[in-house]
């Protein structure tokens, strides 16, 4: 199925798509995190509410948001988990070009989650070299910690798409991710969650990313360096994940920051990260 948080008549409610009808679950959740949180038998309540359903609200009514508007926690991200990307950022950098030998992790603020279709604040006072990151973002269900990676995937409730907007020249200048990946508005999320069981195998999805209708991304989740239970057993060792918990899976190569000469966001362009069996996400930088 696939699960969306939206805007409709001046509240904010959670809901599921069903064909281009939103079906809305307020019934039974009052937002995503509390559909997560009720397991196995509140998502089959909600099949059986879609299923029941007469009718629902067109999705062109509706106003997206996130699907997780605010998450509890930061948000788990990966750094340079497919080998081009991870060779053009080196290259860029000028460091020698040797791919990571185990997860390289950072996090962003919840306040840098964005909405599908809303601007993304360029703040040029801020930095001057924006750039572009599509990434599959894996949304846990379950509580767990030292998860091995035979069942990491057990955990998984969903799966969305994040744009990891970042900031290259302060990622330069401090030395670390974090600052450089959290400026508000800078994770773009969405359009919705498609549940586990509707992708058998999220490591055989093209993923891709537009910019101006120019397809500068373009590859496949089969890139990855370090597969999704490798990302969950690892980062687990010690750690306990929670539902709700989201998980950014990294870039493929065509970001800005590799390019020559290199290519930093504008006001007014338009980024369309798309990844197979999920959407498309949509946003104008203002």
């Amino acid at each position: 199925m696939k699960f969306l948080t939206y805007r409709y008549d001046g509240a904010e409610r959670v809901g599921a798509l069903r064909g281009d009808e939103v079906i809305d679950l307020s019934p039974l959740a009052a937002s995503m995190l509390e559909l997560i949180d009720g397991g196995p038998d509140l998502l089959a309540e909600a099949r059986k509410l879609v299923a029941a359903a007469e009718g629902g609200l067109a999705l062109a009514e509706i106003e997206l948001r996130a699907p997780i508007p605010r998450p509890r926690k930061n948000i788990i991200c990966l750094g340079m988990n497919y080998a081009a990307h991870a060779i053009e950022s080196l290259r860029a950098k000028g460091l020698p070009e040797k791919l990571p030998e185990y997860p390289v992790f950072f996090s962003k603020m919840p306040t840098a989650v964005n909405h599908p279709n809303a601007p993304v604040p360029l703040m040029p006072d801020v930095s001057a070299q924006r750039d572009w990151e599509v990434e599959l973002a894996v949304i846990i269900g379950r509580r767990g910690r030292d998860i091995p990676a035979s069942a990491a995937l057990d955990y998984v409730f969903g799966y969305t798409i994040m744009n990891d907007v970042s900031a290259r020249d302060l990622q330069t200048r401090h030395q670390q991710f974090f600052y450089s990946k959290s400026l508000d508005g800078s994770a773009p999320l969405g359009p919705w969650i498609v549940t586990a069981d509707e992708i058998p195998d999220p490591h055989a999805l093209g993923i891709r990313l537009r910019l101006n209708g120019e397809l500068v991304q373009n590859s496949t989740t089969r890139d990855m360096i370090f597969d999704i239970p490798t990302c969950i057993a690892t980062f687990s060792r010690g750690i306990t994940l929670e539902p709700g918990d989201i998980i950014a899976t990294g870039t493929p190569a065509g970001v800005g920051m590799g390019m020559t000469p290199q290519r930093w966001l504008k006001a007014g362009d338009v980024m369309e990260a798309e990844i197979d069996g999920i959407g498309v996400l949509r946003n104008t930088v203002e």
